[in-house]
């Protein structure tokens, strides 16, 4: 793919649009105590309160695909431009919206909105890189995603100690990319050559490529229900063990994101020397080293580092699988493979307060966070042990 004449203008639109998909939910994490506090009247309101939270994780997954399909097949820039301004529009609803279900409603607007963004924007880094450029885009994108959401969030936290409506209004900052997409991101051109249907080598690698993905999407889709126990839950932990404020919360949520973002930096230096599969054993490695650090901290230092190798971990995890799906994927289903990375990532979104909820309940917070270190270390030595015949199928897929 050639690239525009604007590259760098080009690359820096698509990283600032990325960022609009961590917006998505974890920027209005701090304001959920606050949230439950002002609805408490409403029958469940833990429930439904945590459920404003991730709710557009469900219509993200039920977008995602379709979205895929439909940049396959027309304009990736125009649908990119209309769902920004679907995301603004309805993002921001909950600043002027009284009542808590009108409120999820608007939520599960808005998470359309991010279906169409998160799954155009990766669609385009693969069209218009490829190699080791791509790996450096895509971690670029990643720690972007990461960086915007430490201001995302810190940001939030302070907003939400003033109101816990205010940390609606940084949806509207959707609406000031939308020039920069007209103006800078340019529709990649379509290859005209189709694969022969009859061609046995094609089905042969249509079979390895089923079988990584079912691995890949199953790896996302347990990392996300995990990963998004920080938001859910750590802001009540904060408070019930060390009486943290809304913006101390959003400080140690923006900790993560803030150490993934500076690990997805150096991706494509590290994918230069270590293979995808043993990325994605020492990325699982990491996230049970944090995830069981912080179920024994009776202290904010060590729950510091604990949240810090976290971040290292996932800053590792997402841009890997990325990259990983955009070299396999066919060009004429690129939008299809990498929205099912959407639906996979905001699916575990969605599905972890209703999956952590019981663990929780019975084990507590800090239960919950080292079972999940637990099934994390398991991952790990099972990648691990199964390491050659995952690396052969990558060469399969490759060489096909």
């Amino acid at each position: 793919m050639s690239q525009s004449k604007n590259s760098k203008l080009t690359l820096f639109t698509l990283l600032l649009t990325s960022t609009l998909t961590v917006m998505a939910g974890a920027t209005i994490a701090p304001a959920l105590p606050a949230m439950q506090e002002q609805f408490n009247s409403v029958e469940n309101a833990e429930f439904w309160v945590r459920l404003v939270l991730t709710i557009p994780g469900l219509f993200i997954v039920l977008g995602a695909f379709a979205a895929g399909a439909l940049i396959d097949r027309y304009s990736k820039k125009k649908f990119l431009i209309s769902c920004m301004i679907v995301y603004a529009l309805a993002g921001s609803s909950g600043l002027f919206l009284d009542s808590l279900f009108a409120i999820l409603a608007g939520r599960a607007i808005m998470g359309l909105g991010v279906a169409g963004i998160m799954t155009t924007v990766i669609t385009l880094f693969s069209d218009y890189y490829s190699g080791n450029e791509r790996a450096r885009a895509l971690g670029m994108q990643s720690s972007f995603m990461a960086l915007g959401g430490v201001i995302f969030l810190t940001t939030g936290g302070f907003l939400a100690d003033l109101s816990w409506r205010f940390p609606f209004a940084i949806y509207l900052s959707a609406l000031l990319f939308v020039p920069l997409a007209i103006r800078f991101l340019y529709e990649p051109e379509r290859s005209t050559n189709e694969p022969t249907t009859d061609d046995s080598a094609s089905i042969i690698s249509a079979s390895d490529l089923l079988k990584l993905l079912v691995l890949v999407y199953g790896l996302i889709l347990s990392a996300q229900i995990i990963f998004y126990t920080i938001p859910i839950h750590l802001p009540f932990f904060l408070m019930d063990t060390f009486n943290a404020s809304a913006t101390s919360s959003g400080l140690a949520i923006g900790l993560v994101t803030l150490f993934a973002g500076i690990t997805s930096l150096c991706y494509g230096w590290i994918k230069h020397r270590i293979g995808y599969v043993y990325i994605l054993v020492s990325a699982f490695l990491l996230l049970s080293i944090g995830y069981i650090s912080i179920s024994f901290a009776d202290n904010l230092w060590f729950l510091v580092f604990g949240l810090i190798i976290i971040g290292v971990g996932f800053g590792l995890f997402m841009p890997n699988v990325n990259t990983w799906l955009a070299e396999v994927a066919p060009e004429k289903f690129r939008g299809r493979v990498m929205g099912g990375i959407t639906t996979f990532v905001f699916l575990g979104q969605f599905l972890s307060p209703i999956a952590t909820q019981p663990i929780q309940v019975s084990l507590d917070i800090p239960g919950l966070y080292l079972s999940s270190g637990g099934f994390l270390a398991i991952t790990a030595l099972l990648l691990l042990f199964f390491r050659n015949p995952l690396i052969a199928l990558c060469r399969r897929i490759s060489t096909s």
